[in-house]
C-alpha cells in the first residue's frame, strides 16, 4: 500500500522589560505576539544594546564609538603598548592572520544581560525603511509601515485615501486586529508551528499586495510593505536576539526574501549580511556575531559545503566612495567571534533561476570562525576575511541543494534508480523511482495518466464561458470573463503562485481567445517540478522534489477514475488510492493572506462550516505521482478545486499547491482529512463507502492519531 500510511514527521522591535533571564525559559511569541513560555534546551536569551560601551581608541581617528580589538588591531594599554596575539601571524605576501586565541576554560560563558533596540546597520545596498513617522491630528507621532499611507486595496474596505472616511476604516481595522487577527494565531504552542504559520501568513500577505499592485501597474516592494505591517502589528516569532539556535528554524529551510527571516528571528538586518548583539563573556560586555548572510554580494569562497570564506561588510557602498573596510560594526564583532569561538548561524544563497530575484536563501546550521585575516580585495582595497567551519553532526543544508542541482544535470548519478522514469515519458519531466530502503522493486502495477477519467465525455458536460482578452488575461482588466469568474482578480502572480485558496478557481479555458502564455492557465500545462517516488521506512512509497518548492507552486493534480453514485468496495485496499473532498483541516483552510490585516473582511472557513464535494477519484487502476503522496497532519501542500475545461463545479479537477516554502528531498504530504465516520458526523450527512480510519503516523505535534 503507497497511501495508507503517514508522512514524515515535520523535518519596530521593542524594548522589553528584562528580568534576569537565566531564571526564566526562552520566549516564544506566537504570531499575534502572545507570549508562549515553553520550557527549551535553546540558548539563553540574549539581546543587543544600542551600540555598546565601546570607546573609541585614542589615536585610531575612528568616531564611530566602536572599540578596535586584539593585533593587530588592539587598543594600547597604560603603557602604550599593544598586546601581542598569539594566533597572529605575518606571511610573506603581507597577509596578516589574526587567529582566534581559545580560553582555557572550554566553551564561552555567555550571560544575557539587559536588551535595548536593535542597532542601525549598515547596508549592503540601497533599502526601504520599514516604518515612517507621521504626526497626527493631535500633534502626537504615529510609527506606521512605510508606504502604507499610498497604498489603497481594490475593495472598499481598503487601507488608504484621502476621503474623510478614512479614519474611520483605519480604526475598523484596529478592531479587527484586535479580536479577530485571532485568525493568524498558530495551532499548537510548538515553535516550528509558530514560524511555519508567520512564515506562511507574510507570504501570502505580500502576495496579496503584489496583486494589488498589478492591478495599479506599480512595483512597491511587496515583501517590505508585507514585512513591515506584521512587524507593526506584532505577527512575528522569535522576539529578541539570541546566540545559537533559533527555536523553530531548522537547517535547510528556504527563504525567497530577507524579510522572512527578519520576522522569524533567524537574521534581524533587512539589508546588512552580519545580525550582532553585545552579550556579557566572563563578565565582560563584548560584540557578538549571531548570523550571517552569504548573498553573493562580496567575494566570499562558499563552494566547499562545510568551510566558508567570508569577507567583511562595508568598502563597497554603491552609494559612497570605495575604501578599505573598517573595523566596526559587523567586522568587529565577527572578530570578536573569532576569539570567543560563539556559535554563529549561517545562510547561504544559491541561484534559483525559477525566482523572480534569481537568488533563494538556506540555512546551513551553526558554524565557528576558525581563523580571520585581512588582505587585498579585487578592488584594490583592504578587506576582512573569516575561515568558518561548519559544526559536526548537524543534518545537511546547502549540500542537499548543491546534491539535487547535480542530479538534474545528470539523472543517471543519482544512485539506487529502480525507473528512471516512471510515467514512460508522458510527464513533461521524468519522474524518478527510487530505493534507498529495501530490496521493495516498485509499487503495485497502475497505468499512468495525466488526467481524470470522467463517468461522462467531457462533450457532454457545461462549457466555461470564454474571455475576449487578446494575447493574455491583465490584471485590472474589468472585461475579463475570467477574472470576473474568479472574484475580480486572476487568481495566479504573473510568475504562476496562487494568491489564496478559495472555494473554486476557474482558468481560461479551450474557448478563450487568449493565448496558451496566459496566467491564468497554470495546472492546465502539467508538472513542471523534477520529482522522484521513493520509498520511505514506514509509509510505503511517497513523493519528493529535487526542486526547491515555493509556496503557492503548481505541484500536480489527481488523476484517476471518477467513481462517484458507485460504492466502494471497503474490504478493498482501493481504499488506499481513494480522494474524496472531506474537510482538510484548520492549517489548510487557513491558508490565507489575513485579509484583516488590509481590512478586508474574513475569508477563513472553519471545519464546521465546510461542505465537501461530491466527487470521488480512484487511483487504484489509474494515476499519476499523486498516488503516492503521503498523509500528515501538519502538511506542507493542499488540495484547490480547479476547474479548466468543464463548468460543472461538482466534478472539479483537484489540484495540489504549496502551503509553504518547501525544501528539495523533502516529502509532498497533504492532510488526507477527517476520517469517514466522523466527517459524516461533522457535515450531518451520509456517505456511501466513506473511506475507513487509520491510524495516523505522523508524528506532528497536532496529530490527530488517525485520518480517513
Amino acid at each position: 500500500m503507497e497511501r495508507n500510511l503517514n508522512s514524515t514527521t515535520g523535518s519596530g522591535q521593542e524594548a522589553l522589560d528584562v528580568k534576569p533571564l537565566r531564571s526564566l525559559a526562552p520566549m516564544f511569541p506566537s504570531p499575534l505576539g502572545l507570549n508562549t513560555f515553553t520550557q527549551s534546551t535553546t540558548p539563553p536569551f540574549i539581546c543587543v544594546t544600542p551600540f555598546g560601551p565601546f570607546p573609541a581608541e585614542p589615536d585610531s581617528g575612528n568616531s564611530s564609538g566602536f572599540c578596535p580589538p586584539f593585533p593587530p588591531f588592539a587598543s594600547p594599554d597604560a603603557h602604550g603598548q599593544r598586546p601581542v596575539n598569539p594566533g597572529s601571524r605575518t606571511t610573506d605576501n603581507g597577509v596578516t592572520h589574526f587567529g582566534a586565541v581559545r580560553s582555557a576554560n572550554g566553551p564561552i560563558n555567555a550571560t544575557p544581560i539587559s536588551s535595548y533596540q536593535t542597532p542601525p546597520s549598515s547596508m549592503d545596498g540601497d533599502e526601504e525603511p520599514l516604518f515612517t513617522t507621521q504626526i497626527s491630528a493631535s500633534g502626537r507621532k504615529i510609527k506606521r509601515p512605510a508606504h502604507l499611507s499610498s497604498y489603497r486595496t481594490s475593495g472598499s474596505g481598503g487601507i488608504g485615501g484621502s476621503d474623510g472616511s478614512k479614519a474611520k476604516r483605519v480604526k475598523a481595522v484596529r478592531k479587527i486586529l484586535d479580536k479577530d487577527l485571532v485568525l493568524l494565531s498558530p495551532i499548537s504552542d510548538d515553535p516550528r508551528e509558530s514560524v511555519e504559520m508567520v512564515l506562511m501568513t507574510f507570504d501570502a500577505l505580500r502576495r496579496r499586495l503584489l496583486q494589488l499592485d498589478e492591478v495599479q501597474d506599480v512595483n512597491r516592494r511587496p515583501d517590505l510593505k508585507a514585512g513591515a505591517m506584521m512587524l507593526s502589528n506584532n505577527i512575528r516569532a522569535n522576539v529578541g536576539k539570541r546566540i545559537g539556535v533559533v527555536p523553530g528554524v531548522e537547517i535547510g529551510d528556504l527563504f525567497y526574501f530577507r524579510m522572512e527571516m527578519c520576522i522569524a528571528g533567524l537574521h534581524a538586518p533587512s539589508m546588512a549580511g552580519i545580525d550582532y548583539m553585545t552579550a556579557k563573556f566572563d563578565n565582560q560586555d563584548e560584540p557578538a556575531a549571531i548570523c550571517i548572510v552569504s548573498a553573493g554580494g562580496y567575494e566570499n569562497d562558499d563552494d566547499d559545503v562545510d568551510v566558508l570564506i567570508y569577507v567583511g561588510q562595508g568598502g563597497s557602498n554603491k552609494n559612497e566612495e570605495k575604501h578599505d573596510q573598517k573595523l566596526e560594526r559587523g567586522n568587529l564583532a565577527l572578530e570578536r567571534s573569532t576569539y570567543r569561538k560563539n556559535e554563529i548561524r549561517v545562510v547561504r544563497s544559491a541561484k534559483d533561476p525559477t525566482c523572480q530575484t534569481g537568488k533563494i536563501y538556506i540555512y546551513d546550521g551553526l558554524y565557528k570562525i576558525q581563523d580571520s585575516w585581512k588582505e587585498k580585495a579585487k578592488t584594490g582595497f583592504n578587506v576582512f576575511k573569516y575561515k568558518l567551519l561548519r559544526e559536526p553532526e548537524q543534518p545537511d543544508g546547502i549540500a542537499v541543494w548543491k546534491m539535487t542541482q547535480k542530479w538534474k544535470e545528470n539523472p543517471s548519478s543519482r544512485g539506487r534508480v529502480i525507473l528512471p522514469d516512471l510515467s514512460s515519458g508522458i510527464e513533461n519531466i521524468p519522474v524518478c523511482l527510487v530505493n534507498d530502503v529495501d530490496d521493495e522493486k516498485g509499487p503495485s502495477h497502475f497505468t499512468y495518466v495525466t488526467r481524470v477519467k470522467y463517468l461522462r465525455p467531457l462533450s457532454m458536460m457545461k462549457s466555461l464561458q470564454g474571455c475576449r482578452c487578446l494575447s493574455v488575461c491583465l490584471p485590472g482588466d474589468t472585461g475579463c470573463s475570467c477574472a470576473q469568474q474568479n472574484g475580480g482578480d486572476l487568481p495566479y502572480s504573473s510568475a504562476g503562485l496562487l494568491v489564496s485558496r478559495k472555494p473554486m478557481i476557474y482558468e481560461c479555458s479551450a474557448s478563450c481567445q487568449c493565448s496558451q502564455n496566459c496566467r491564468d492557465r497554470v495546472t492546465q500545462k502539467g508538472i513542471r517540478l523534477h520529482f522522484e517516488v521513493f520509498r520511505t521506512r514506514n509509509r510505503g512509497w511517497g513523493l519528493r522534489s529535487w526542486d526547491p518548492i515555493r509556496a503557492g507552486t503548481f505541484i500536480c493534480e489527481y488523476t484517476g477514475e471518477v467513481i462517484d453514485e458507485v460504492r466502494v468496495d471497503m474490504d478493498d485496499d482501493e481504499d488506499d488510492y481513494i480522494f474524496q473532498t472531506t474537510c482538510p483541516g484548520e492549517k489548510t483552510l487557513r491558508w490565507n493572506y489575513g485579509p484583516e490585516l488590509l481590512g478586508e473582511p474574513s475569508r477563513n472557513v472553519s471545519p464546521e462550516s465546510y461542505k465537501s464535494l461530491p466527487v470521488t477519484i480512484s487511483a487504484k487502476n489509474m494515476g499519476n505521482v499523486a498516488r503516492f503522496m503521503n498523509h500528515s497532519c501538519s502538511p506542507n501542500i493542499f488540495w484547490q478545486p480547479v476547474q479548466h475545461d468543464h463548468n460543472d463545479d461538482e466534478h472539479p479537477h483537484i489540484m495540489f499547491f504549496a502551503m509553504k516554502h518547501i525544501p528539495p528531498m523533502t516529502e509532498l504530504t497533504y492532510d488526507y482529512g477527517i476520517s469517514g465516520a466522523d466527517a459524516c458526523k461533522e457535515e450531518k450527512r451520509t456517505v456511501v463507502g466513506s473511506r475507513r480510519a487509520k491510524r495516523c503516523l505522523c508524528g506532528s505535534p497536532n496529530c490527530r492519531g488517525s485520518f480517513g
